[in-house]
């Protein structure tokens, strides 16, 4: 009978369990709903602060970690099952909520395990793999012989490190750049060239940072303050690779193992060059000392005449003057360029007659050998811009560190908010004005481009040159990136001082009692001092003269009362300023034009601001800004703002309306609309400038194509739209609806989560439209469009002559990149026996990645040529097995090629070629990330 009754009591217990279970699931089921809603908001509420962070973040050198990656996409996959259940839920009947309970249940602590992961403490972002390109350079003109012993060191196993020596603007960079090209293009000599400018002062921290990202390196390094850490793991990671380190313009002595770096060996096979003016620097640290002398003289014209032009004309007397005006160059190639693109375009004798006396008279005095040497020769040619406007803006150039790359477009504006260009009828008139005083700047050679077309630098010596034109009369006092900790003590800022720059510093604090007598300082630049939270109030009440103040990317939490008696100020920058919470009434600026508050910390806008008559630019992009003052800012209805035609009298704008996040934070803001969580469809719609340029649109509702926005097909100037987290989007364009004028012009295209996207143009039998349609699309960017199985039909694609850069991903059902629409099966029959050739002359860059079903790149045997390709990213496409961008790479691959990226290293191993050769030919180019 025991046996029988503990059987009982176990059955009872099997059943009993379950039953309890149910019971409690029944009983808490609506505060289970609740909790799991609560829970859930957390969520999405994190799943926000990621992505507006990462809008921040992410830009052409950072990229979103792969944990981060999956991280939202598993929290929006809980989002889309809870989505799913919803229904279900809210509709429970009374008996099946048990059942739906144990649903509910299971949801929480899901949303519990994916919120536990979403806390990311070293950050959302790595530096991008670092490519080393080549380097922009001049002709070489001479020097031949230096440049082969150079080449033979570093090729040999004599020498293991070696210092490149001379005067500056001898040519020591200039040789060095064509070998660090030279040696990228021969990658079976070292795994990694590295280039670093270090110039003056040495930063350590800057340098091991370089170094790193050459190695492509992770970001720890860098986020870890251990000066020991960093060096002892920088030391490991250069130990794994043969490398070839370029250290350019080394003002200082110092210690490889301080720094980390390894030093060469024969065994190791490594190489470092260094380059200097100081020859001493080079011997202590044991390099082998490459002199760079100063050129022949027949190579000293021959440069002479590339830069001048072939327009000078053949006459006797003046091929004397020349040839004289040569000589005076003393063999340095800075000052031989510079000096003929002074008189380029000259064909007067009498003038090249006077310049040679002036050129004279400036180098009369100079020691030979000497820096002054070179300094003369440049001021010869400094001088020759005559128009003190022209000059102004010139020296102004020196305010920023040595070797600094500054923006174009930066720049221009700066010399407009100095009041370095003159006062015109616009504001485009006076930008027109300043890219014209630019390009003369860069043409003579004062100039040199940087990295990119956008972006300009002043060579050190001619840098030198300013600074030292500078020390005279009007002075400027410039200490920019020069790990300053402390600003210069007040008896440094005397009253002959006219700009003063600090910029990129490190500078936390100013004495309280700092009073500088300034009276005729008129900049005054501080700008990334990220450390600088508070200005004493006396710190402007001496600088009645100031006009230009830049505190951008400060860490400043407010601004004295004392820059309110700034009468003369005309521009006040504040970009970036996120701890700034609040601003002193404004009202007395009565000069102000400019106010940029771009991603400033204030909530409130400042007070006066309504009484600044004469403000012209005023950004107010602030995201905790959550007050607009009554009576004091006017709100504008878009709509019938443009009805008025007052936006025709703005030279630009920004307008946005509604809730808008998306990151403007590296856009170009010309001519720009943002909507934000509005509807935008329909008659109703809003109504657009005509001159606009930029179209952002955001989380929009109730439109399906862009041709909904009746008043976009007036827009006649469209070159960049965005579409973004829109849910009803289904097509870009629908040909049935409207027209295409309005994208006739449009150059880059960015489509970003939108679930419903299919199609980018509807035509429904108007195919003969497509090749025109997007002629001018230069960048097309898409990722998170669920719905798209192929991207390009064969018919656009005939249009895209101009596209240059091609990213997709993260599009769960994307197949194929290029096709045929309709009869596909007959196509691809067809293409099984045929080769067809697609041709996209400009495309530079195609990134596909997270691409799950991508089957093919175009059709089975198609071949598509890329002539002017630099670089192919693959990663996580799993079913690719055919890269036909470069499968006819016989006898060579495209010449403009600089790497192949693929992820994992398996998708290239099993990859299938058109010709058998192909893969050794591309191996060279490979990089498994």
């Amino acid at each position: 009978m025991a046996d029988i009754a503990t059987l009982i009591l176990e059955i009872i217990k099997c059943i009993a369990t379950p039953t309890c279970r149910c019971v409690d699931y029944h009983r808490k089921f609506k505060e289970d709903v609740e909790d799991l809603k609560s829970k859930l908001r957390d969520l999405n509420s994190r799943k926000k602060d990621v992505e507006t962070q990462l809008q921040v973040e992410v830009c052409s050198q950072k990229q979103v970690k792969q944990q981060v990656e999956d991280w939202l996409q598993d929290a929006q996959r809980i989002n889309d099952e809870i989505q799913q259940a919803e229904q279900r839920v809210d509709n429970a009947l009374f008996l099946s909520r048990a059942r739906l309970g144990k649903l509910v249940r299971e949801k929480i602590i899901a949303v519990d395990a994916v919120l536990q992961r979403g806390h990311f403490p070293e950050g959302l972002v790595v530096n991008k793999p670092a490519t080393a390109l080549p380097l922009p350079v001049e002709n070489l003109e001479g020097e031949v012989s230096v440049k082969e012993k150079i080449w033979g060191y570093l090729t040999g196993n004599e020498v293991q490190m070696i210092g490149v020596c001379g005067i500056g603007g001898v040519g020591k960079t200039t040789i060095m750049k064509h070998i660090h090209n030279e040696l990228l293009l021969m990658k079976s000599i070292f795994d990694k060239v590295i280039w670093v400018t270090v110039s003056y002062p040495l930063n350590v921290v800057r340098l091991q940072h370089e170094i790193a990202k050459g190695m492509r390196m992770n970001e720890s390094l860098i986020e870890n303050e251990d000066e020991q850490w960093r060096a002892s793991e920088l030391m490991r990671m250069m130990g794994s690779v043969k490398y070839a380190l370029i250290l350019d313009d080394v003002w200082q002595r110092f210690t490889f193992e301080d720094v980390g770096i390894l030093r060469p060996t024969t065994e190791n096979g490594c190489k470092i060059v260094i380059t200097s003016r100081k020859v001493d620097v080079c011997k202590s640290l044991g390099c082998k000392i490459v002199k760079v002398s100063p050129l022949s003289k027949e190579e000293s014209l021959n440069l002479f005449l590339d830069k001048v032009g072939s327009d000078i004309p053949q006459v006797p007397e003046l091929e004397e003057i020349w040839k004289a005006m040569v000589d005076e160059c003393a063999g340095l190639p800075l000052a031989i360029v510079v000096i003929a693109r002074s008189m380029k375009g000259i064909t007067d004798v009498r003038e090249w007659r006077h310049a040679l006396n002036e050129l004279r008279e400036r180098v009369k005095a100079t020691a030979k050998g000497s820096e002054d040497e070179i300094f003369e020769r440049l001021r010869f040619s400094y001088d020759r811009l005559q128009d003190s406007n022209i000059q102004n803006c010139f020296l102004s150039c020196s305010l920023y560190p040595e070797d600094y790359e500054i923006r174009k477009d930066d720049l221009v504006k700066q010399w407009i908010d100095e009041g370095l260009v003159e006062e015109l009828g616009s504001r485009r008139a006076m930008l027109d004005k300043g890219w014209t005083i630019l390009n003369k700047l860069e043409n003579s050679c004062l100039l040199e481009k940087g990295h990119s077309e956008d972006f300009i630098k002043m060579h050190d010596v001619v840098r030198d040159m300013t600074l030292r034109i500078k020390s005279i009369g009007p002075q400027f006092m410039v200490k920019a990136g020069m790990q300053l900790r402390e600003i210069p003590d007040e008896d440094k800022w005397t009253e002959n001082l006219e700009k003063v720059s600090l910029m990129k510093n490190e500078i936390s604090n100013i004495p309280l009692n700092m009073c500088p007598n300034c009276p005729n300082l008129t900049t005054l630049m501080l700008q990334k001092n990220n450390k600088l939270t508070k200005i004493p109030d006396c710190f402007f009440a001496s600088m009645q003269g100031l006009n230009f103040l830049n505190l951008s990317e400060t860490g400043v939490e407010s601004l004295p009362n004392s820059i309110c008696n700034l009468e003369n100020l005309t521009a006040l920058l504040l970009h970036g300023c996120d701890n700034l919470k609040q601003l002193p009434c404004l009202a007395k600026l009565q000069a102000l034009k400019k106010l940029d508050l771009f991603r400033a910390g204030i909530k409130v806008v400042p007070e006066g601001i309504e009484m600044l008559e004469n403000l012209q630019y005023l950004d107010l992009w602030c995201p905790n800004l959550v007050e607009l003052p009554s009576r004091r800012i006017l709100t504008i209805d878009l709509s019938n703002y443009v009805k008025s035609n007052h936006s025709k009298r703005l030279s630009n704008y920004v307008f946005m309306v509604g809730q808008v996040e998306p990151d403007f934070n590296d856009a170009d803001l010309s001519k720009m609309i943002s909507l934000g969580e509005c509807e935008i469809g329909g008659e109703d719609s809003v109504v657009l400038p005509n001159d606009m340029q930029q179209l952002w649109i955001y989380k929009c509702r109730k439109f399906r194509s862009l041709s909904d926005i009746h008043s976009l097909k007036n827009t006649t100037k469209l070159r960049k739209c965005c579409v973004t987290k829109c849910e009803e989007i289904e097509c870009v364009v629908d040909m049935v609806m409207s027209s295409f004028s309005f994208i006739k012009n449009l150059e880059e295209l960015w489509l970003d989560k939108l679930p419903n996207l299919s199609i980018v143009v509807d035509v429904e039998g108007e195919e003969a439209t497509l090749p025109h349609i997007f002629s001018n699309l230069k960048s097309f960017w898409m990722r998170g469009c669920s719905r798209m199985k192929r991207l390009f039909p064969f018919e656009l694609l005939q249009g895209l002559q101009n596209l240059e850069k091609i990213t997709i991903g993260e599009c769960e059902q994307m197949e194929e990149i290029i096709g045929w629409e309709g009869e596909e099966e007959n196509h691809i029959t067809d293409a099984a026996t045929t080769t067809t050739t697609f041709t996209l002359p400009k495309l530079r860059a195609l990134d596909l990645w997270n691409l799950p079903e991508l089957k093919r790149i175009c059709p089975t045997r198609g071949v598509m040529v890329c002539d002017s390709l630099q670089q192919l990213e693959i990663k996580k496409c799993p079913e690719l097995r055919r890269i036909p961008l470069v499968g006819n790479v016989q006898p060579s691959p495209p010449a403009a090629l600089n790497y192949i990226r693929v992820w994992p290293q398996e998708l290239w191993e099993s990859m299938e070629w058109d010709d058998p050769n192909a893969k050794n030919v591309l191996q060279p180019f490979m990089d498994f990330l």
